[in-house]
């Protein structure tokens, strides 16, 4: 983890159906840099799995309303608890837009938030206007059917087999590489726990959350993007937009030939554009 004297830390946030074993080729080698956290978000990994409430559901004392606001307060919490000093928000997917609302908590004691392709959630009602229009029609009967538990449950538990999950790896990781059986196991095992679909219904929580432009916008902290290239879900067109538009982004570091996921794709290519960060966002400030 690294040097637990050390005055700043790197915090690594990982994408909705991840865990912190999504992290495997990075955290090694940025713990050598400096102490590295990862942190399973409430719902997925090993973290506990609470049923999930959703927008006009009544608040019941089992149940939670999975979004950013809860993740990023538990990031925040933890950074708190468990970090105890300034900490550098390294975040990909889903993670990215919680490292920024966690950012928004956490104030002075972020140092900096990195983006890994993150979710530009396309699916959020706010987006619609962009969107073609068949999206806005399909959109009522998407919500009611995640709406019904049983049926929430049973897309779930068809999804998360791991011939499925090779077969999605394949289009995050365009390029093919470190897709092997560790990776399908890491994704899968989570998924067997009992509680495992309970996230995955509350993912409809976050087609009306916070997009990542209106957190940066009231961000003073520098913020980086990393992105892969062929991206199949995340267009690297706007996170250009974002690095031109918003006086927050500092730099975008592309990734050729990876997708969605470059840290686990490419991670010889990733892992040096994080400890540069490492190094100019933490060890220049603290001088």
């Amino acid at each position: 983890m690294g040097d637990a004297n050390a005055k700043e830390a790197v915090l690594l946030i990982h994408g909705f159906g991840a865990n912190t074993s999504h992290w495997r080729f990075n955290q090694p080698v940025l713990a050598k840099q400096a102490p590295t956290y990862a942190i399973n978000l409430l719902g997925f990994g090993h973290s506990d799995q609470p049923r999930a409430r959703l927008k006009d559901e009544a608040i019941t004392a089992d149940a939670v309303h999975y979004g950013f606001d809860l993740w990023g307060h538990q990031v925040a919490d933890f950074c708190d608890a468990v970090v105890q000093r300034p900490v550098l928000l390294v975040g990909n997917s889903i993670g990215g837009v919680v490292a920024l609302r966690a950012a928004q908590l956490l104030g002075e004691h972020c140092r900096g938030v990195v983006l890994i392709d993150c979710a530009q959630r396309l699916m959020d009602d706010k987006q619609l206007v962009t969107q073609p229009a068949w999206m806005t029609w399909i959109r009522p009967l998407l919500k009611t059917m995640v709406r019904q538990r049983w049926l929430s449950t049973g897309l779930f538990h068809n999804a998360a087999r791991p011939g499925v999950i090779r077969s999605v790896l394949k289009q995050a990781y365009p390029s093919g590489a470190n897709i092997n059986d560790d990776l399908v196991n890491l994704l899968f095992q989570p998924t067997q726990r009992p509680g495992a679909a309970e996230a995955f219904r509350g993912f409809i929580n976050l087609f009306d959350d916070y997009l990542a432009p209106q957190l940066m916008e009231e961000l003073s902290i520098p913020v980086d993007l990393i992105w892969g290239e062929q991206d199949p879900w995340e267009p690297i067109a706007e996170a250009k937009r974002w690095a031109q538009t918003l006086n927050c982004v500092q730099s975008l570091s592309v990734i050729h030939n990876a997708g969605h996921c470059p840290h686990d794709e490419a991670p010889g290519e990733v892992n040096p554009v994080l400890q540069r960060l490492i190094n100019t966002r933490l060890t220049q400030q603290a001088t």
